[in-house]
């Protein structure tokens, strides 16, 4: 094929197709443009009784804490990498999110966790999936990538390695939270009384599939990554896992574009939602806030999907659509002031 003809194909196949009439309207705002800077998430899918009154300025404390620890290595001159690395693991850190401690349960009552990194200017890679003990998933998914020939290590092999590379390891005991368990105890009864078709009809709670944290960071010498860490979805069977840790689906880092997502992962798998939203602007030269919206707006919609992102271009542009109730977001730029929202 004539490289020009290639070029009309990719070029066609990224372009934006007309939204269906039912696609809710962009939810993003006009953000500034950062000359550096970290955007983070703590996961689609909260609604406005997804915190107490007592848990609500604790999440939002470790949320702006997870900012300014990213803001001081980049103000710093650190590298995107350590400041995606750094915030990921305050919110793995903090029982409220779904990372780390405050994993959801399996339907075994265990708790699995996922974890991707990327390094945009390298395309570097590393990913865990399945690990029971690592107490920071998204430090052993950098050493995959930095200490490995691999790309992604999962359940008992990732956690020897975890060993041998001397990865803080803790008990499993460690990840189980009260909050969680009652959590899997009431999806555990809602299934069971949507399946009694003598018994009163209870739709599931649509927030137990959700729940991720993630950030993608822009570093002074202009190098984008991106880093993403879950616990997965409540009362999830038989060794699911979901789009955390594939590159291109729930984690993608160029050097043009870095994305972390969040939401129904079997359809961020399904549309490599990550890498979707990078190619339409590497190739296709469409806006981050138009590639983003057209994706998550428009074809994850479109096709059943609920969830949002966060990205950051290599221009300092911030795209952070969703079409969930909510999702948590912020972002910091070199001024150092923080910016937070759960809601449209």
């Amino acid at each position: 094929m004539r490289p020009i003809a290639l070029l009309f194909l990719v070029v066609a196949a990224c372009a934006p197709t007309a939204p269906p009439a039912n696609t809710p309207a962009p939810t993003d705002v006009e953000h500034p443009r950062l000359e550096w800077g970290m955007v983070l998430h703590g996961g689609a899918g909260v609604t406005r009784a997804s915190y107490s009154a007592a848990e609500l300025p604790l999440m939002e404390a470790a949320f702006h804490a997870a900012l300014r620890a990213g803001h001081a290595i980049l103000a710093g001159g650190g590298s995107s990498l350590d400041a995606v690395e750094a915030a990921v693991r305050i919110l793995e850190d903090d029982s409220l999110f779904n990372a780390g401690k405050g994993s959801v349960f399996t339907n075994d009552s265990i708790n699995e966790l996922d974890a991707a990194i990327m390094e945009g200017h390298t395309y570097r890679a590393g990913a865990v999936a399945g690990v029971h003990r690592v107490k920071n998933p998204i430090t052993l998914a950098r050493a995959v990538m930095e200490r490995s020939k691999h790309v992604m290590m999962i359940g008992d092999g990732a956690e020897r390695f975890a060993v041998e590379q001397r990865i803080e390891m803790v008990d499993p005991g460690y990840f189980h939270t009260g909050r969680r368990m009652r959590s899997l105890r009431k999806a555990i009864e809602d299934e069971r009384r949507a399946a009694n078709p003598n018994g009163t009809a209870v739709l599931p709670d649509p927030t137990w599939r959700f729940g991720t944290v993630g950030a993608v960071a822009l570093d002074k010498q202009g190098r984008l990554a991106a880093a993403t860490s879950t616990g997965g979805m409540t009362n999830k069977r038989y060794g699911r896992v979901g789009d955390v840790p594939i590159i291109g689906a729930g984690t993608y880092a160029s050097p043009a574009c870095a994305v972390s997502a969040t939401g129904d992962g079997e359809y961020f798998i399904r549309w490599s939602i990550a890498h979707s939203i990078c190619t339409r602007t590497d190739l296709a030269g469409q806006s981050l806030a138009s590639a983003a919206d057209s994706v998550i707006m428009g074809v994850l919609h479109r096709t059943g999907g609920t969830g949002g992102v966060i990205s950051l271009d290599n221009r300092g542009h911030v795209a952070m659509p969703f079409n969930a109730e909510g999702m948590t977001r912020g972002y910091v730029g070199p001024d150092g002031q923080t910016w937070m929202r759960m809601f449209r």
